[in-house]
């Protein structure tokens, strides 16, 4: 497929910028903590799809809006329909969640999720799907799917989340649905740091711009590896990481690295 320019994307159903090849999403109902309907979860979806070609984004960062990150499925225009509807419908729409996640798994892009306020059910979920979690000293996460009668294994969750914050941890939270503190969350290993909010955005899209300014191919083969050796044993992981490694030993970063190693400069790359 040939690449595709998404820096000037207008989607209808959130917000997108595209600065210094970092792309910045909003959810955009701020007014209801930003919830997420059948439209916008399409509409992500198809755009992390679409990441996978882009050759203008090289990262992407989730942002809060009006002092909350996501209020998970809009409980009158989601919740409610669900309740009318069969199960060749319902099975669709479970998958279509799902589907968000896996885009967002192998767009190839490095993902950075900035929380502030509540990020709870699918907006806990995009947290959790992301390859790197900030978050403000008040946030509160919470996978509430036991609190309306589903059960805790969402969009990944049973498989996702005792990964990163480990099998007990995981089982409390998604059997009670309780909110997870930010003090819990960086504890935790959920967040890799807590930063005051007049920060948070500001340091989150720096960390964005020092991962574009290294070796963009290889990130691209990093997040592969990162998700594929879930399910690899130790050899089948460590040959895997060889034949990517020797992948990247061709790029022309690679050479950059080295021919400035030995002029003593710092290497500027450019992601071939």
């Amino acid at each position: 497929m040939m690449a595709k320019q998404l820096a000037g994307l207008s989607p209808k159903h959130f917000l997108w910028t595209v600065e210094d090849r970092v792309a910045q999403v909003r959810l955009n109902r701020p007014e209801r903590k930003n919830p997420l309907t059948f439209e916008s979860y399409a509409e992500l979806r198809d755009t992390f799809r679409d990441l996978v070609y882009a050759d203008d984004v090289d990262a992407v960062v989730f942002l809060p809006n009006g002092g909350n990150f996501c209020s998970g499925g809009d409980v009158h225009e989601i919740i409610g329909p669900l309740v009318d509807m069969d199960m060749k419908q319902l099975l669709a729409f479970t998958r279509m969640t799902g589907d968000l996640v896996k885009a967002m798994l192998n767009c190839g892009k490095p993902i950075i999720t900035a929380v502030d306020g509540v990020a709870v059910g699918a907006g806990a979920i995009i947290a959790m799907a992301s390859d790197i979690r900030l978050a403000t000293p008040e946030a509160k996460t919470g996978f509430l799917f036991t609190r309306v009668g589903l059960a805790g294994c969402d969009m990944g969750a049973c498989a996702m989340l005792p990964r990163i914050i480990g099998q007990g941890r995981a089982a409390e939270l998604l059997y009670t649905g309780r909110t997870m503190s930010a003090e819990e969350g960086d504890r935790w290993g959920f967040y890799n740091r807590l930063i005051d909010a007049d920060s948070l955005e500001a340091e989150a899209l720096e960390l964005a711009r020092r991962i574009v300014a290294g070796p963009t191919f290889a990130h691209g083969i990093t997040k592969t590896q990162l998700n594929q050796e879930w399910s690899m044993g130790l050899d089948q992981a460590i040959e895997a990481e060889a034949q990517a490694q020797a992948i990247c030993m061709q790029t022309r970063d690679f050479e950059r690295a080295y021919r400035a190693f030995v002029a003593k400069e710092k290497p500027v790359f450019e992601g071939d």
